[in-house]
C-alpha cells in the first residue's frame, strides 16, 4: 500500500528543508542587488524573466481542470503576492536580512486572526494566547521607540498579512490542481499584476543586473515548488518548525556576507514568533485529528 501524500513527514521536511535554501538565496541575491534597480521593477523582472522556468509547467497548467473556483482562487492568490513582493522587494533594500526573514513569520499569525474575523472560526484560548506571544515577538523585533523604524520596516508590517493571503490560497489550490499548475498559475498572475507598475518607475537594467534577477527568478520558483510540494506531503505542523532555520541562516548571511551587525533582539522576537506559529500550527492539527477520529461507540460497529 502506498503511503498517503498528506502523511510523508519525512518527505515534508525535506521540501521544506530545499524551501528555506532556495529563499535564503533569493534574499541574498535581492539584497545584494540593493537600490540599483526600484522595487516594482526588480520584482517584474524577477517574475518576467522566471516565466522561462514555467516552461515545464504549461502542461500541468493545461490539463489541471481548473474551474471558476479554481480561478478565483489563483487570481486572487495572484494579486495579493503582487502587492507581497513590491513591498518585500522595497524592505529587503533598506533593512537586514535578519529582521525581513524575522517579520515575514508573522504571516501564519495574520491567517489565524483573519480566519477568525472574515470566516468565523473560533479562537480558543491557547490560539489567543500563541497569537499574543507571536505579536510580542514583532514588538520585540520592531522595538518602537527604542530603535529607528525606517520604512522598509513599516513595508514589513504590510508584507506578512499579503503573503499570508496568498499562502492560504496555495494550500487550498494543492488540493485541486498539480503542484507543478499552482506554482506555474503563480508565476503568470504575478508577472501580469506588476507589469504596470514596474512601468511607471522603469529604469533600463544592466546585463549584470538581468542575470543576478534571473537568478532570482530560479531559486524563487525553485523554493515556490518545493514549499508546494512540502504541503502537500505533510501537515504544517510538521513541516513550520523547519522554517526556523530560514531565520538562523539569513542572520549568519547578514553576519558574514554583507557585513550587518548581530541583533540579539530580532533573533529572540523571531524565536517567540516562530514558535507560537509552531505550536498554532500543532494545535490545529492534534484537532483535526480528533475531530476525524470516530467516538468509541461507532469504532466498535
Amino acid at each position: 500500500m502506498s503511503e498517503s501524500p498528506a502523511h510523508r513527514p519525512l518527505a515534508g521536511i525535506l521540501w521544506m528543508l530545499l524551501t528555506g535554501l532556495c529563499f535564503v538565496a533569493v534574499t541574498a541575491t535581492v539584497k545584494h542587488l540593493g537600490q540599483a534597480v526600484p522595487a516594482a521593477q526588480a520584482a517584474f523582472l524577477r517574475y518576467a524573466l522566471g516565466l522561462v522556468f514555467v516552461i515545464p509547467m504549461i502542461r500541468p497548467m493545461l490539463r489541471s481542470g481548473l474551474g471558476r473556483r479554481g480561478a478565483t482562487l489563483a487570481g486572487l492568490r495572484a494579486a495579493a503576492h503582487t502587492l507581497a513582493v513590491i513591498l518585500w522587494f522595497f524592505a529587503m533594500a533598506r533593512i537586514p536580512i535578519a529582521d525581513v526573514t524575522a517579520m515575514n513569520y508573522l504571516a501564519p499569525v495574520y491567517i489565524s486572526v483573519g480566519a477568525a474575523l472574515f470566516l468565523g472560526e473560533r479562537l480558543a484560548s491557547r490560539r489567543i494566547a500563541a497569537i499574543l506571544v507571536a505579536l510580542a515577538g514583532a514588538l520585540v523585533i520592531l522595538r518602537p521607540g527604542f530603535r529607528e523604524l525606517s520604512s522598509g520596516h513599516v513595508a514589513m508590517l504590510f508584507t506578512a498579512p499579503a503573503f499570508a493571503v496568498s499562502y492560504l490560497m496555495a494550500k487550498r489550490l494543492t488540493a485541486e490542481i498539480s503542484p507543478l499548475a499552482v506554482v506555474g498559475l503563480l508565476s503568470v498572475g504575478v508577472t501580469i499584476g506588476l507589469a504596470p507598475f514596474a512601468a511607471v518607475v522603469w529604469v533600463p537594467p544592466t546585463p549584470v543586473q538581468l542575470l543576478w534577477l534571473l537568478l532570482v527568478a530560479f531559486f524563487a520558483t525553485a523554493g515556490h515548488y518545493s514549499m508546494t510540494r512540502a504541503f502537500e506531503a505533510a501537515p504544517l505542523a510538521v513541516t513550520q518548525p523547519v522554517t526556523f532555520l530560514q531565520l538562523v541562516w539569513a542572520t549568519l548571511l547578514g553576519i558574514f556576507v554583507f557585513g550587518e551587525a548581530f541583533d540579539p533582539w530580532v533573533v529572540l522576537g523571531g524565536s517567540m514568533v516562530v514558535g507560537a506559529v509552531s505550536f498554532i500550527s500543532w494545535r490545529e492539527s492534534a484537532l483535526r485529528r480528533r475531530a476525524a477520529t470516530p467516538p468509541d461507540a461507532a469504532a466498535k460497529l
